[in-house]
């Protein structure tokens, strides 16, 4: 599967608004690729951001954020040094995933009948991160560039094999990082380390769900679309947001 979707030189101006209200509320440069997808099936994005607004304008999703991060252990990668952008990149990818992981599970979990919880404590959303360079497309790689990207996807082992993180993707902007990644990240990818982080973080997500839903606005009605993008998120928030998660807090500290 291929998700379509509408980037941000494609937004019509009502999607751009959305789109300019999400970097606002998380605090981060880009859109994530559920967000996208969203945009591109009608009705979805009006029904997504309508529930996620008041949790992430209110600081519920950043302090869920926050205590996902806390749950995930990763093991330490070696440090390694990488071009000015590199780190700033992989922070935005964490706040984004982090943030987008405690919002829409929540929204997921309500839509298959969980109930509502206490509130838990809200966090500042943080200062806003540096814009990073324009995302690639992945028919636009060169060919060795574009077979690293899709080898470090593979190693993640996801039911649909045609999702590319985007943080793979973001990275070919420095072929030579994008090159030692794998190496890098070998600690990661051996035996039930990912895994067990991804399940970890998953876990940590579901904790934080009742009461994140307990700050999310009312559905709209359902769009006609809405069943299939559901199995979508489902597919976002079990495997390839948590997944990228581990990823992610490990390469902070590589970076550091």
């Amino acid at each position: 599967m291929s998700l379509i979707e509408i980037r941000d030189a494609e937004a019509t101006p009502d999607i751009a608004t959305v789109y300019a209200a999400l970097r606002a509320t998380m605090g981060v440069p880009q859109i994530n690729l559920i967000w996208r997808h969203a945009a591109a099936l009608p009705g979805v994005l009006d029904w997504l951001w309508a529930q996620a607004r008041p949790a992430l304008n209110s600081g519920a999703a950043a302090g869920a954020r926050d205590r996902i991060a806390a749950a995930v252990r990763v093991p330490a990668l070696a440090h390694s040094t990488a071009p000015e952008g590199v780190a700033a990149l992989v922070e935005t990818y964490n706040r984004g995933n982090l943030t987008n992981l405690a919002v829409l599970t929540a929204v997921r979990m309500r839509a298959e009948g969980v109930a509502q919880g206490t509130p838990r404590a809200s966090a500042p959303v943080g200062p806003a991160l540096p814009a990073p360079p324009p995302l690639p497309r992945l028919d636009t790689l060169p060919p060795a560039e574009a077979a690293t990207v899709r080898a470090l996807a593979a190693a993640h082992g996801l039911s649909d094999p045609a999702v590319v993180p985007s943080l793979y993707l973001h990275l070919a902007h420095w072929p030579e990082v994008l090159a030692r990644l794998a190496g890098l990240l070998a600690p990661i990818f051996t035996g039930a380390a990912l895994r067990d982080a991804r399940d970890a973080a998953v876990a940590a997500a579901a904790v934080e769900a009742p009461g994140l839903i307990a700050t999310l606005g009312p559905a709209p009605a359902a769009p006609a679309a809405l069943p299939g993008f559901l199995a979508t998120l489902g597919l976002f928030t079990r495997e390839v947001i948590p997944a990228m998660v581990p990823v992610g807090l490990a390469l902070r500290g590589a970076f550091a």
